[in-house]
């Protein structure tokens, strides 16, 4: 399952946008009238009058499922799925309505909600991005729907407005990781596309606790883009990288001991990164063999063993030859 969190201005238009066409169906609704768009949008904007300095008052969600769940929904399974969403990312006492479309081959829905509630509070609409990552894959790990693909195959041409600057900031920031050793050289790659870094340091101190970047007029955090790009997990691989730029180095100076502690702590790097996330990450030989590092030994690990076997036999020839002479 995953999930779009829009926030928006004018209830009209995006009830107008998801109710009036062929292939729509309300499916429930809470705190309004379900007869038509007229009636919804009249009285999600009497609730609205609550809090007129509100601007974007209109909370617009998609809950988009994979075709291969198709055989696991009903309309009733996903107006719980939408209700059991709405709790997990703090969406509660507020009028809504859930619209289901038909349009496309994967089965979604439409959530639209007010974001003045019931008693004339605002919902908040901040870190939207990372309670919607959290809360769709904890509900598709709950009832075992079909695992998403990654970013990777997003159809950017599709994207709009926060959502395609998201995704170029991640497409940007992915591209920049795999080659950068130091934050500095981050900086200089992610400039080249007009994107900066800020970073947020713990009070007093200068220790860098959190990152945002920065394109146009939008900031976005790294945990909110995806939580691979906290700073935390951005800094472990760009040391990761250094260790594994510094192994090819020594390996090709003819430095076995210290090529052999860098290899423990890109083994060890590796260790955490499975440890954290048991689906994804590279293996110890798949990054060492990666071309914008491997350029200085094509088999890093097949070069090291067969070092160490040659020594062995070498000493092993010059044991036996000492041995013969005696």
């Amino acid at each position: 399952m995953m999930g779009k969190p829009i926030t928006g201005r004018s209830f009209g238009g995006c009830i107008c946008y998801i109710v009036d066409r062929q292939e729509a169906k309300i499916l429930a609704a809470e705190g309004v009238r379900m007869q038509n768009a007229s009636t919804l949008t009249q009285d999600f904007n009497l609730q609205r009058k609550m809090r007129p300095e509100l601007g974007k008052a209109v909370g617009h969600l998609v809950l988009s499922w994979s075709k291969k769940d198709i055989s696991k929904l009903s309309d009733d399974i996903m107006v719980e799925r939408a209700k059991q969403y709405m709790q997990k990312v703090g969406i509660r006492n507020t009028q809504y309505v859930i619209v289901r479309h038909s349009d496309r081959d994967h089965p979604h829905l439409h959530l639209v909600y007010n974001r003045v509630d019931n008693n004339g509070n605002t919902i908040t609409d901040k870190n939207n991005f990372a309670k919607n990552i959290k809360a769709c894959k904890e509900i598709t790990l709950e009832h075992g729907y079909h695992l998403g693909e990654g970013k990777d195959l997003v159809n950017r041409q599709a994207l709009k407005g926060k959502e395609k600057i998201r995704y170029e900031l991640y497409d940007a920031i992915k591209a920049a990781m795999k080659t950068a050793t130091t934050w500095k050289g981050m900086e200089t790659e992610l400039d080249k596309h007009g994107i900066g870094i800020a970073y947020k340091l713990r009070s007093g101190t200068k220790e860098v606790q959190g990152i945002s970047f920065e394109k146009g007029n939008i900031k976005m955090k790294g945990s909110a883009i995806d939580r691979s790009l906290s700073y935390a997990k951005i800094d472990a691989t760009l040391k990761r990288n250094q260790h594994v730029q510094l192994y090819h180095i020594a390996m090709k100076a003819n430095e076995p001991s210290l090529a052999s502690q860098l290899r423990e702590a890109i083994r060890q790097s590796v260790q955490a990164e499975h440890r954290h996330s048991p689906d994804g990450g590279k293996g110890l030989l798949q990054i060492l063999l990666e071309p914008q590092f491997a350029g200085a030994a094509p088999d890093p690990i097949g070069d090291a063993d067969i070092a160490r076997r040659k020594r062995k036999k070498h000493e092993a020839e010059q044991s036996q030859s000492r041995g013969i002479s005696r």
